[in-house]
């Protein structure tokens, strides 16, 4: 359980530390609607991990486990209400769509990173 808490840290973490540094190059390096898009990506994704977390934390907590079909209403629930989100940032052009793109793979990063870094944990432990 240990194991796992830290690597849920590491990617919660990470996700903030990612996303601003990716708004803050796309603000300085592109133009706005860039930087707009990569923050706008960011918040949307981030949020959503920290809800499903939440979501997923309050499920298994006893004595009150939700029910399959619950958690699984909520995630679809979050998933058309991020899609709305998306459509309309995409229709009123307020927002790069590369930029959206950069800012939704900011959790992807951020686990990727978590995995390698337990990984460097793993060869450096078995190492020494």
């Amino acid at each position: 359980m240990k194991t796992q808490q830290r690597i849920l840290n590491f990617v919660t973490y990470s996700n903030w530390l990612l996303l601003i540094i990716a708004s803050a190059v796309g603000f300085s390096q592109f133009s706005l609607s860039v930087g707009f898009g990569i923050l706008a990506g960011g918040l949307i994704v981030t949020i959503n991990f920290h809800l499903l977390a939440k979501t997923l934390r309050k499920a298994f907590k006893p004595p009150h486990i939700a029910s399959v079909g619950g958690v699984i209403a909520k995630y679809y629930i979050r998933f058309l209400i991020t899609a709305i989100i998306i459509c309309l940032l995409m229709v009123s052009k307020q927002v790069d769509p590369m930029g959206l793109v950069v800012g939704l793979s900011v959790v992807v990063a951020s686990m990727m990173f978590a995995t390698l870094n337990e990984v460097r944990q793993l060869i450096t432990k078995e190492a020494g």
